[in-house]
């Protein structure tokens, strides 16, 4: 645990300093940590694509991974969340022994349980890569990147748990560090695993393997840094009344990301009837709008630690205030994004799959069509997160799921048996939208009672 000094000049800090420049201050470090995870991502996505032979098909099976990325992401912010987010509070109320206790238990939790979960999924590693929408020629790719990635599993979650409470602690540099340093050696590794061991796409998933580990005890030794919440294993306590706080903190978490892996998973079976270079080109054009809403992420994750210690103080004018201020820098930099993104779309998709005009056709429509409802998504992501964080658990769960249950998977199937393709492309712009509409009077609802 930090010791009272360190700790209180903390909390000084973060109610105190305007809450623009500590946003700011605290978004530029999670900003970072989200390009570049997000960039790291799609290494294996352009080093796999560098492959001559099967290239396409080995692309693909880097594309039908994204949801059990999803899935892994969901379990580690769902602890991460739920744990930061009630440690964030009790370091605002000054209950410094408390978030120590929950911190704790928070990493084991989330370590043991992306143990079990990884064990299980390499028992049934073919079934699960059929299940995904491996087609004939996908499934052997599939099977040999996954295989690590189920092995990195409970690297994966404690990781993201140890940098969901170093951000609530308005430690986001510590996290940045400790993600940062797992990204950038997966991003060294990828060629040298790839093309020069010559493992093809296995190398990718060893990339990956290794880059968590290490990122891991990165993150875990960053805890014990002067103002820090350090881990012991010891104080570990899942008393029902925490693992109770951790679910109404993370379970908005878990339906965010645990419905965008179901998502991206209906997503695959949908597009995977018109071939391997339309999966490819999802794929891509996917994780590439998945950059710009990184940055708009990292930015909203500075708001979190703000909003969380302000609520805990009982300063509900500063959280308003930190809410406007995010809504507005949110949009402006989605729509920044937007135009950026759809000038350039062949290009960006170019850079992925020089060699397959198909692919490149098909992501660039794509990528387009989902920078058309950009400029829509600041004010839904500030709602979810303003619900969030001021413990509007029904709220806050119904918009996180929303985006993807209500609207992306009912009008997946729906557009595509009009549509076809286009269906299939234009499906997420429009939930999107949606969703934008449906936040509004929930967002302002939320508002009125922190007066």
């Amino acid at each position: 645990m930090p010791n009272d000094k360190a700790i209180e000049q903390k909390y000084i800090k973060m109610t105190q300093t305007s809450v623009e420049h500590l946003i700011c201050s605290l978004a530029v470090p999670t900003i970072a940590i989200m390009l570049v995870s997000a960039f790291y991502n799609m290494a294996d996505t352009y080093f796999v694509g560098q492959i001559s032979e099967n290239g396409t098909s080995a692309t693909a099976a880097i594309g039908i991974s994204f949801s059990v990325m999803s899935v892994i992401q969901a379990i580690g912010f769902f602890f991460g969340q739920g744990s930061g987010n009630y440690m964030s509070r009790q370091l605002g109320a000054k209950r410094y022994n408390e978030a120590a206790i929950m911190a704790s238990t928070g990493v084991v939790t989330s370590f043991v349980t992306g143990l079990l979960l990884g064990l299980t999924c390499l028992i049934f590693l073919k079934e699960i890569c059929i299940f995904l929408g491996a087609t004939p020629t996908i499934l052997p790719h599939a099977r040999r990147y996954l295989k690590y990635i189920f092995l990195a599993m409970p690297f994966m979650t404690g990781s993201l748990t140890l940098n969901n409470q170093l951000r609530f602690q308005g430690s986001a540099f510590h996290a940045m560090i400790g993600m940062m340093s797992g990204a950038l050696l997966n991003v060294v590794l990828d060629p040298i695993f790839i093309h020069l061991m010559k493992l093809g796409v296995a190398g990718a998933g060893l990339a990956t393997f290794v880059s968590q580990i290490f990122g891991f005890l990165t993150l875990y030794f960053s805890t014990a840094a002067s103002g820090n919440v350090r881990i012991f294993i010891g104080d570990c306590s899942p008393k029902f009344n925490r693992l109770l706080e951790i679910f109404k903190g993370g379970f908005p978490s878990l339906c965010r990301q645990g419905m965008g892996g179901i998502a991206m998973l209906c997503l695959n079976k949908q597009i995977g009837i018109y071939g391997d270079a339309a999966i490819a080109a999802m794929a891509i054009a996917t994780r590439t709008a998945h950059i710009s809403y990184s940055v708009l992420i990292g930015f909203g994750h500075g708001f979190q630690p703000v909003c969380g210690f302000n609520y805990g103080a009982k300063l509900y004018n500063r959280v308003r205030k930190a809410f406007w201020f995010l809504v507005k820098v949110g949009t402006a930099i989605m729509t920044l994004n937007s135009i950026m993104a759809f000038v350039w779309a062949p290009q960006i998709i170019a850079f992925f799959r020089a060699d397959d005009p198909e692919v490149i056709k098909l992501g660039a429509i794509a990528l387009k069509a989902q920078c058309l409802a950009f400029p829509f998504v600041g004010w839904f992501t500030s709602c979810s997160m303003l619900c969030q964080i001021t413990r509007q658990t029904l709220k806050a769960s119904f918009l996180a799921a929303a985006r993807q249950c209500l609207f992306f998977i009912p009008g997946l199937y729906l557009l595509s048996y009009f549509l076809g393709l286009d269906g299939i492309i234009y499906t997420q712009p429009t939930a999107d939208i949606l969703s934008f509409l449906i936040s509004l009077p929930i967002g302002i609802s939320v508002l009125r009672k922190l007066f």
